[in-house]
């Protein structure tokens, strides 16, 4: 059957103008929806920007962007799932940028890399392959990005009816929003506690930022993180073998260290969280695992101080939220297409408003997707820390340090462009109707 030249044209024109309208819409996600993560960190439990002297295991996947000295003994990766595995940068479990030393390294998941190894170092891979090349991530780059992500989440406000109590040797972080809690404490303060207690909804985000130039949990000897289980009411001392909500708390919770050059930990204690310390010297000690990830400028570690492997999940605010609404922003009027006298224009451009949120807004549930990297010049992407929707999307520059994020797409820019295809689709059917008149 032939289509009218009209019909044709109308068809022409209305797909233009879905395409543009309803395509992006699918994909469009509100402003307070965003979920950014730790980007490439996000994925390793040792992501480490200098050296890391360690012994004897990481239960998840390490980076190092110096040298890497295992001497002792180590093993990595344990852990790891199989889509923890496709998720980092070339599958590489163990990433070593600069030198490797040790007579016993194994990776049980996954590949790894070096850039090159010391006299009678060995590296072997259970799963994987081992080879020396390149790292595939571009570490100063990540660290600038996470170093600014730092600062940014220590500069989101202490969440309203959030409290830091001292009370004798305890001291107690206690907050009731659902979605996410911010605390600020001051590091003299934290390491005065020789025990610690956190009691926020199962399932929030919890960011406690340290401020200070350093940290030493072994000063007053802290050795217990206690974390606020609903089901029983009451709190439940942290390890590998319990944890309040089934882990839910600790896998949301985030120690941020932004100006901190030097963190310790007390050898007598397993850290229950991730630690975000880009500019620190991290010291696991002796003894004690952190249940957590560690990102820091450089990591010594011996004997017990494990890390274990209980990624941190949750998504993070990208930029500090202003306290007073913003103004919704303006968009300027778009003229359609000239036509000749008494032929009728295309629909009225979309209007287009903001919606600004008074707090740090995060989605209700989700999991925010690592992301990955495969080549240093693409290291930054959703799954900070790093994570963050599904692993190893493209890198995107973004506010908030540049963490990797899941957001709105350009839905304006395309419903604009729908509405002037429309309109020209318009213009083309009086064309045809007018040729057509004349024919006859």
């Amino acid at each position: 059957m032939r289509i009218p030249t009209s019909a044709a044209a109308l068809a022409v024109g209305g797909s233009l103008a879905l395409a543009g309208l309803i395509a992006p819409a699918a994909h469009a996600v509100a402003a307070d929806q965003e979920c950014r993560s730790l980007g490439v960190a996000n994925l390793y439990g040792e992501f480490i920007e200098g050296d890391d002297t360690h012994t004897p295991d990481a239960e998840g996947a390490v980076a190092v962007g110096g040298n890497a000295n295992f001497t002792g003994g180590f093993s990595v990766g344990q852990e790891l799932t199989a889509a923890e595995v496709d998720a980092l940068p070339g599958k590489n479990a163990l990433v070593v940028a600069g030198k490797i030393t040790g007579s016993n390294t194994q990776v049980m998941k996954g590949n790894g890399v070096y850039g090159s190894k010391a006299d009678g170092a060995v590296v072997q891979a259970h799963a994987g392959s081992i080879a020396q090349g390149a790292s595939p991530i571009d570490f100063k780059a990540e660290f600038a990005k996470l170093r600014s992500a730092a600062g940014s989440l220590a500069a989101v406000p202490q969440t309203a009816g959030a409290t830091v109590e001292a009370k004798g040797a305890e001291l107690t972080f206690t907050g009731g929003d659902a979605k996410y809690n911010s605390f600020t404490v001051d590091a003299a303060k934290l390491q005065g506690a020789k025990d610690v207690f956190v009691k926020v909804p199962a399932g929030a985000v919890t960011v406690i930022n340290v401020t200070g130039g350093s940290y030493d949990m072994a000063a007053a000897g802290t050795t217990g993180f206690h974390l606020w289980d609903a089901g029983t009411s009451a709190f439940v001392l942290d390890d590998k073998l319990q944890s309040a909500a089934g882990g839910a708390i600790r896998a949301k919770l985030l120690w941020n260290f932004p100006t901190a050059t030097k963190v310790v930990k007390n050898s007598k204690a397993a850290w229950a969280g991730t630690v975000l310390a880009p500019n620190a010297a991290f010291d696991l000690g002796s003894g004690g695992p952190v249940n957590g990830s560690v990102i820091a400028a450089s990591l010594t570690g011996k004997g017990g101080a494990e890390t274990h492997h209980y990624p941190f999940t949750g998504c993070l605010p990208g930029t500090v939220v202003p306290t007073t609404p913003a103004t919704p922003p303006v968009t300027p009027p778009v003229t359609p297409p000239a036509t000749p006298s008494g032929t009728p224009t295309g629909p009225a451009t979309p209007g287009h408003s903001a919606s600004p949120s008074g707090s740090p807004s995060v989605p209700a549930s989700g999991k925010p997707s690592p992301g990955g990297s495969s080549s240093p010049s693409a290291s930054s992407s959703a799954a900070v820390p790093g994570a963050s929707s599904s692993a190893g999307p493209s890198a995107q520059a973004n506010e908030g340090g540049n963490l990797a994020h899941t957001g709105s797409g350009p839905v304006l820019p395309l419903a604009i462009a729908g509405a002037v295809a429309l309109a020209a689709g318009g213009g083309i059917v009086v064309a045809a109707r007018r040729r057509a008149a004349k024919k006859a």
